[in-house]
């Protein structure tokens, strides 16, 4: 009894962040409301409450969530393939990502958000599990001499920043290109930088 209890509760918590990511995701993290997620999921408003004690704590699991299912799918386009095709399809992924769900984007790469992962301490290890797949690159590239010898989180923050300063720009409309004009400007941005950090 207790057991169905706990397994009805975890799958109306699961519900309940479903629907908060869902709204985000189309709308933006301002468009999160307790009571807008809890009329979605078909709940009262204090129901949800029971599950996340306020808005924030909601908020906290949908972004632990969005990253480990984006961690799920993240280096799969070029698993083995030659190293830059692996950086590049890194790239590829992260643009995938911030143009297809620029919301989401925003909430988990640029939105101020007090759980939010800082550099450099939650960015060593696994501690931000995209990041850490371009780290591997990079510190396989120094390792087989592909890149000059350097801190590999520093020089994968290289890499992502300037892309995400780009995806900035873009989202803004400060980039006049269609998203395929867009999408080669990153390339050649990461070649640039690839031929200034080669062995």
């Amino acid at each position: 009894m207790v057991y169905g209890v706990y397994m009805a509760a975890s799958r109306t918590a699961e519900k309940i962040a479903d629907a908060a990511q869902a709204i985000l995701v189309s709308e933006g993290a301002g468009a999160v409301t307790m009571r807008r997620v809890a009329e979605t999921v078909g709940v009262s408003a204090m129901a949800t409450y029971k599950h996340y004690p306020n808005r924030q704590a909601l908020l906290d699991a949908v972004a632990e969530r969005a990253f480990r299912e984006l961690a799920e799918g993240w280096g799969l386009r070029c698993p083995d393939g030659p190293w830059e095709e692996r950086a590049l399809g890194l790239m590829e992924d992260f643009l995938d990502f911030a143009l297809g769900r620029p919301h989401l984007y925003t909430f988990l790469m640029t939105d101020r958000r007090e759980r939010a992962r800082r550099f450099p301490d939650d960015f060593a290890g696994s501690g931000s599990p995209a990041f850490t797949r371009l780290v591997v690159v990079v510190e396989d590239g120094m390792r087989d001499g592909l890149l000059r010898k350097d801190d590999p989180l520093e020089v994968t923050l290289t890499l992502t920043s300037s892309i995400q300063g780009l995806v900035q720009l873009y989202l803004g409309g400060r980039i006049g290109l269609e998203e395929t004009g867009f999408r080669q400007l990153c390339e050649r941005t990461v070649r640039r930088i690839l031929d200034g950090i080669r062995a």
